[in-house]
């Protein structure tokens, strides 16, 4: 059965998955929602019930105004240290859930994801990103309670006199149309800060992993312009959000005053006419001040402006298509491994081009090759790290894809050029894995690995921590040996796992590696002339395509596979 992976053309959209998060924080979001409201509510009222304190006390009426003023401050302020508490706990609950399904996600797709992705982009994205997209639901939610003010406040105008509320709406399209052009500009420059912030990031993580590279050649100030290249753009863009938020500001500043003088003259007018009273002058003062809050506005609709950009960045790595796995079982023994017709590309250049292969029940095959040759992607899709572009792998006539994750994990061990010590310890590093085999199994392991000797000398011995352990290439590619010993399986991959070993810890391993899994088939990625020799067959991989399969005898007479490994 052919496999064909395909990349969606567009990332999720950033509205699906802010309103996945709303939905998450449904609860909180509606209680912060309503504690906005009713704050608003109360700022609403206080206007109301100081311009009757001082109609009140003007008439030597009674002080219950006075009462109810104090009252509604007291209200506002509770209700605001309320609003600050589910905010703070809100946002945070929010981008947790955010990293947490965009974390499963990357580790669902596995390496296709890093292919795409730098890993220094992708942390920025978790990290970062996350965090803006995490605050869209308060952010939401308090933009109900900035929009309930000024609404309420025109209202609360009508009903002071009419003529102030058509005063006001008059003016208010003004308003609009700078809140709508900020969304415009502000959307576009956030969007391309939030992009440069990932490539430096990427490039960041790219030069820490290869600082012992820098350190030797001496180009650090090269490597650190490389890294900043782009730091000017980022400025600018920085510098440009800033302005676009300022010009919008400065512009609501210099309209709403003359709002807020248009409705006082007016009401003033109208307290000469007997229709309002003096308290009914202070209120309207202030019930334009809050009709004209735009400030409150720009400020939710910037952070929703920032949750947007941020959601639509982790959208995309949410579109990369997740692995998908059948139910099929394979047959109780065996461990025939075949490639049919596979064809792989990778940025866009074929990387492997009909690959036909066979590593027969119980047999050792090494693929040797030029550096580029695709080595590593045929391991990769031999045990279902990728999935080709044409043809299939099949288990013991089984395709890969029709297994279940649970199932291939169980048959296909892998043990790498650079393996991650996981696990925090050295024992939990060698046991890595669902099931977890046992210490006795573990032990094992690293004796076939040659790893034991080095973990027994040290003070806590396999209860080491993996960050407190010295290990050289060499060791930890024997731990990472000894992890793909103590697993069960009927095939075993190495992808140029015994590269750092000397030459004779590594025939002591490929000696081990025959006696110790003798029920399982191996297919092993060689740049060694004694590694090759050592297995039943070996296939010969050059410029993507199989040239030669044969006995490393047979193939040794060709001059040309001999210059593979330089001889």
């Amino acid at each position: 059965m052919a496999t064909t992976t395909t990349r969606p053309d567009r990332s999720t959209p950033p509205a699906h998955l802010l309103g996945a998060a709303t939905r998450y924080s449904a609860a909180r979001c509606t209680v912060l929602a309503l504690c906005a409201v009713a704050g608003s509510g109360a700022a609403l009222l206080l206007p109301l019930a100081i311009g009757h304190a001082l109609d009140a006390l003007l008439t030597g009426g009674g002080t219950r105004w006075v009462w109810a003023c104090a009252a509604l401050i007291g209200v506002s302020a509770l209700l605001d240290a309320l609003d600050g508490v589910l905010t703070g706990t809100t946002n945070a609950r929010t981008t947790a859930w955010l990293r947490g399904r965009v974390v499963r996600h990357v580790l669902a797709v596995g390496p296709r994801t890093t292919a795409r992705f730098a890993p220094g982009d992708l942390v920025a994205r978790l990290i970062d990103n996350a965090a803006h997209a995490g605050i869209a639901p308060a952010t939401a939610a308090a933009l109900i309670a900035a929009l309930v003010t000024p609404v309420g406040a025109v209202v609360a105008l009508a009903l002071i006199d009419g003529w102030l509320a058509v005063v006001f709406i008059v003016g208010a399209p003004v308003l609009f149309f700078l809140l709508r052009a900020f969304v415009r500009v502000s959307s576009d420059c956030v969007a391309r800060y939030q992009q440069v912030q990932g490539d430096i990031a990427g490039r960041l993580s790219e030069a820490i992993g290869g600082a012992r590279t820098i350190a030797a050649a001496h180009t650090e100030d090269k490597e650190s312009a490389r890294v900043l290249r782009t730091l000017p753009e980022l400025s600018r863009q920085g510098h440009r959000m800033w302005r676009v938020q300022g010009r919008s500001q400065a512009q609501a500043v210099a309209v709403a005053p003359l709002l807020q003088i248009a409705v006082a003259a007016v009401a003033g007018h109208l307290v000469l006419q007997e229709r309002i009273s003096v308290g009914d002058l202070l209120a309207a003062a202030r019930y334009a001040v809050l009709a004209t809050g735009v400030g409150m506005l720009v400020g939710q609709l910037g952070g929703l402006v920032r949750a947007r950009a941020a959601a639509r960045r982790l959208g995309e790595v949410l579109a990369e298509p997740g692995t998908e796995h059948g139910a099929a079982e394979l047959p109780p023994t065996g461990g025939l491994l075949e490639l049919r017709g596979v064809r792989a590309s990778r940025g866009g250049r074929a990387v492997l081009d009909g690959i036909d292969l066979t590593v027969p029940a119980g047999s050792t095959v090494a693929v040797v090759g030029r550096s580029g040759a695709g080595k590593s992607l045929l391991a990769a899709l031999a045990g279902r790290l990728a999935d080709p572009d044409e043809g299939d792998v099949r288990l013991d006539g089984v395709p890969l894809d029709s297994l279940s994750r649970e199932e291939l994990r169980r048959e296909v061990g892998y043990a790498f050029e650079r393996p991650a010590l996981l696990g925090g310890t050295l024992e939990g590093t060698i046991g890595f894995g669902a099931p977890r085999p046992a210490p006795d199994r573990v032990r094992e392991a690293a004796r076939a690995a040659r790893a034991d000797p080095f973990i027994t000398r040290l003070p806590d011995g396999y209860a080491t921590p993996c960050a407190e352990a010295p290990l050289s290439g060499g060791e930890a590619q024997r731990l990472g040996l000894a992890r793909a010993f103590a697993r069960g399986g009927r095939l075993l991959i190495l992808d140029d796992a015994m590269s750092s070993l000397d030459t004779v810890t590594e025939h002591h391993i490929a000696e081990a590696l025959l006696r110790h899994t003798p029920h399982r088939s191996r297919l092993i990625i060689a740049h060694r002339a004694a590694t090759a020799a050592r297995a039943d067959t070996v296939a010969w991989l050059h410029e993507g395509r199989i040239r030669a399969v044969g006995t490393h005898a047979e193939l040794w007479e060709r001059a040309e596979y001999r210059e593979v490994f330089g001889a």
